[in-house]
């Protein structure tokens, strides 16, 4: 996904992730930085607030998006997901990203580069990757299983070592994402009425999840990629407006957007009933208020099976001489020099935005109401930096630059930007690390250049915040930043499977949601072991609070083939209204297959 500034141009059509290298082991706090900031390696952390009144949880899903162009100059193939091991800790991949076209306003396939130049509104006008997508051969050494693809194929390319990948990995779901930066210019125009939704959704339904590909190349054609994809996730950048230039945005973008989420519901669970399963759909969405505003947060946990909240790229390069800052903080630094965001006085941190998400934000207008459990942490594994930058007294934090930060070749020589594989050994040394108590969260400087990112213990103080405040679980973006460095993703995976040390009591009352299902669990108690199952809920078990229930435990392993199934699950009663397996009621929503006959 371009990755989601909350409000800043972005540097380029490529979305980049910031990853950290591991402190060293038994590194001491040694260096104090200007008081609240502080050098330390594996002392304990404080526990989060609890910003959203919903009740702490442990473990939660795994997602992580795989980018069609990494299998290009990267060389980063399907193949390495599953031998790295990250397809086997994974509960959803997200293949991104696929465009809208001009001309019909449907979803499309084309063969066609994108502009890289961030001043040109047509830069993603008819623009895809069919090649990549499905005309691409594999041979023994980079495909998943070792087989190579055959001339006479109707299907090879990614979707088809998509297909190889979940044949290895029974319980892993893959999404495909619609849009990211480059490709949300004609949300707005799909979006605009019903009739325009409906065709629009109809046709990527078509495409993707019926699999009826256009023939191109000598590949494709009717059935060609069913079974490929288990539901989309859109990424609009942004309702609006303030995506890349050029976009098209409406006032009305803002209820537009609802509809067009319950659209895909609608279609996606009609197509269920169809093929005997149940689809999945998600959103990347902004973490600005200036963005949150602009979405109706009350509406959209109904429809959603989970919510990807992009928390990083709040700071980076674009503001070319700084001041230097954190690409994704918990909390705000008292010394924080941003300029507030326009419209009241907050600024951008992931306690900010998970608060405008659930609880809401006055001062923006922004209600609340987004279900915490149905939220996703973001990990992005890449960092954002800039040079020429003086100690000051927090050792380059909050300092002015004389420039972004020197790119590399893996990135496209972006300036201001670098993968975790590229800078693995820079963020890896004790000597340039440091840590911003304030704001939770770690950077890297070595008396010239500047980078923010994440480490071990920054991706640890993200999950402890995600489980104190109730949240689904996490998602990284992306994984060819990593390369065969997984040992971040890994930190990632193993804190989400855990739970926070310690969490505060609530402190805020959750914000009533659309319908019942897209509310806070008010019953889940923290379960001992993390949660294995694509589909089932982040709290793996929970206390009943309507009195005992009767019918059967929900099993996330269990097929419900025949409608009406009676099941219970945290305190309440189901029954499902077509087959089922692997679906967690309390995620199910009004639009799903399960429905909530309430507490026991």
């Amino acid at each position: 996904m371009l990755r989601s500034l909350p409000s800043r141009p972005r540097p380029s059509g490529h979305r980049r992730r910031r990853g950290a290298g591991l402190l060293a082991a038994g590194t001491a706090a040694s260096l104090l930085l200007g008081g609240a900031l502080a050098l330390t390696g594996t002392s304990a952390q404080a526990a989060p607030t609890n910003s959203t009144g919903a009740p702490a949880t442990s473990g939660g899903i795994k997602v992580a998006y795989f980018d069609q162009w990494s299998i290009y100059s990267n060389a980063y193939y399907l193949k390495t997901v599953q031998d790295t091991g990250v397809a086997s800790k994974l509960d959803y991949l997200i293949y991104d990203f696929a465009n809208i076209d001009p001309t019909n306003l449907t979803c499309f396939e084309a063969t066609k580069a994108a502009s890289q130049n961030e001043d040109n509104p047509n830069a993603g006008d008819g623009a895809g990757d069919a090649y990549a997508d499905y005309q691409k051969t594999f041979d023994t050494a980079t495909s998943v299983d070792g087989v190579a693809d055959t001339w006479n194929q109707p299907l090879v390319g990614n979707f088809n070592q998509l297909k190889k990948l979940k044949a290895k990995n029974p319980n892993l779901k893959v999404l495909l994402s619609i849009g990211g930066w480059t490709y949300s210019k004609y949300f707005s125009d799909v979006s605009a009425t019903d009739a325009a939704r409906k065709k629009f959704v109809s046709s990527c339904v078509d495409m993707f999840i019926k699999g009826n590909l256009p023939v191109q190349g000598g590949f494709g054609g009717a059935g060609s990629a069913a079974g490929v994809f288990d539901g989309f996730d859109i990424d609009w950048e942004y309702p609006g407006g303030g995506g890349h230039t050029g976009n098209h945005a409406s006032p009305n973008d803002k209820q537009n957007f609802t509809a067009l989420m319950a659209e895909l519901r609608s279609q996606l669970d009609a197509q269920g009933r169809t093929d005997g399963k149940s689809y999945a759909l998600s959103a990347a969405v902004g973490a600005g208020q200036d963005k949150i505003k602009n979405v109706e947060t009350d509406k959209l946990g109904q429809y959603l099976t989970f919510l990807d909240v992009m928390t990083y790229d709040m700071h980076g390069a674009w503001d070319k001489t700084g001041p230097t800052n954190h690409q994704a903080p918990i909390y705000n630094n008292p010394s924080d020099p941003m300029t507030p965001v326009p419209g009241g006085t907050g600024k951008y941190s992931i306690d900010n935005a998970i608060k405008a998400w659930t609880v809401g934000d006055p001062q923006y207008g922004i209600p609340g109401g987004f279900p915490a459990k149905k939220i996703n942490m973001g990990v992005p594994f890449y960092y954002r930096g800039w040079t020429g930058v003086p100690a000051g007294a927090n050792h380059g934090l909050f300092q002015s630059a004389t420039g972004p930060a020197p790119g590399a070749a893996m990135s496209g020589n972006v300036a201001g930007i670098q993968m975790y594989k590229e800078l693995s050994s820079f963020v890896g040394n004790a000597a340039n690390t440091y840590w911003d108590d304030a704001a939770k969260t770690s950077y890297f400087y070595d008396g010239t250049t500047f980078w923010t990112g994440e480490n071990a213990k920054s991706i640890q103080a993200k999950m402890d915040y995600a489980h104190c405040n109730g949240l689904g679980g996490s998602f990284a973006f992306s994984l060819y930043d990593l390369g065969t460095q997984t040992s971040l993703f890994d930190t990632m995976v193993t804190a989400t499977n855990g739970s926070a040390a310690s969490c505060p009591a609530p402190t805020t009352s959750p914000t009533a949601s659309a319908s019942p299902s897209s509310s806070p669990s008010t019953s889940a108690s923290p379960s001992s072991s993390p949660s294995t199952s694509p589909s089932t809920s982040p709290s793996t078990s929970a206390s009943p609070t309507g009195g005992t229930c009767t019918a059967p435990s929900w099993n996330a392993a269990t097929v419900y083939a025949t409608a009406g199934a009676k099941v219970s699950w945290k305190g309440h009663n189901y029954t499902n209204k077509w087959w089922t397996q692997g679906e967690d009621p309390t995620l199910s929503g009004q639009w799903g297959v399960w429905t909530d006959n309430g507490a026991c």
